[in-house]
């Protein structure tokens, strides 16, 4: 279970990029995170990462008070961010230090079978496409089984086909295991592909404007009437939380499918 109670961050600059978010995501669960430029996504991730420290309130998992890195914590960038002086066998297997040397290449082999990269594992990443170059990030995330994985804007910096594999795919590899997933992400269609739950979030400062239960079973045909009924929910949140006459609204009032 990650709880979130009341978390805000002031930048020293003087820049309040989040006031009092709270949220509790129990195990298992997918959420994405999405809102206008500016509304504090990538600060919250960051704060849940342990990468930054929040100003005020608690991020807690099993209980755990989150205030660094953890080991429980995995985050996937934008960009892969692999080790250009390493293969991409260890570039999977870099978080695995502490396992023998057989069963930490085994763990990597299985990755990379799991990913589709089995052919890749001796080649250097600037030998990869960025769609592989991603799959092998996915994979130095997930293969120590992290209880939560963090994921900003994974995809965004592809192409449309590649995107949508890696998103599916990624769907493939959470069902092994079922980590907690959150999503920053622009990109409505992508949270609806991957979420249970929409948390949209309106800016200066960053503060949650709105919960919304996707409700349809996976996997989820892109183009159904119930897809389309749930994106214009979002749509119309995300207009609203854009609309500074428009009150903060309760978040628990907007949780649950209407249809």
């Amino acid at each position: 279970m990650l709880a979130l109670d009341k978390v805000g961050k002031i930048y020293p600059n003087g820049v309040h990029a989040l006031e009092r978010f709270s949220a509790t995501i129990p195990q298992g669960e997918i959420v994405a995170i999405i809102g206008g430029s500016g509304c504090g996504k990538s600060t919250l991730l960051r704060a849940v990462a342990g990468l930054d420290r929040a100003s005020t309130g608690s991020i807690r998992i099993d209980n755990i008070d989150i205030s660094a890195p953890h080991e429980k914590i995995g985050i996937i960038f934008q960009e892969p961010r692999l080790l250009p002086w390493l293969s991409v066998a260890d570039n999977i297997g870099f978080g695995l230090s502490e396992l023998p040397a057989a069963a930490r290449r085994e763990k990597v082999a299985q990755a990379l079978a799991r990913v589709g990269l089995s052919d890749k594992a001796k080649a250097w990443p600037r030998e990869l496409s960025g769609g592989q170059a991603q799959r092998v990030a996915i994979a130095r995330a997930l293969v120590p089984q992290p209880e939560v994985l963090l994921l900003d804007e994974p995809f965004s910096a592809l192409d449309a086909f590649t995107r949508r594999d890696l998103q599916d795919h990624l769907l493939d590899l959470w069902a092994d295991t079922r980590p907690t997933l959150i999503l920053v992400t622009h990109d409505v269609d992508e949270a609806l592909v991957l979420a249970d739950r929409v948390l949209v979030m309106r800016p200066r400062p960053g503060r949650l404007f709105a919960e919304i239960d996707v409700g349809l079973a996976r996997p989820r045909d892109r183009a159904s009437p119930l897809f389309d009924a749930v994106k214009r929910r979002v749509l119309t949140a995300l207009d609203r939380s854009l609309d500074r006459d428009v009150p903060d609204s309760a978040p628990a009032e907007t949780v649950g499918a209407w249809w």
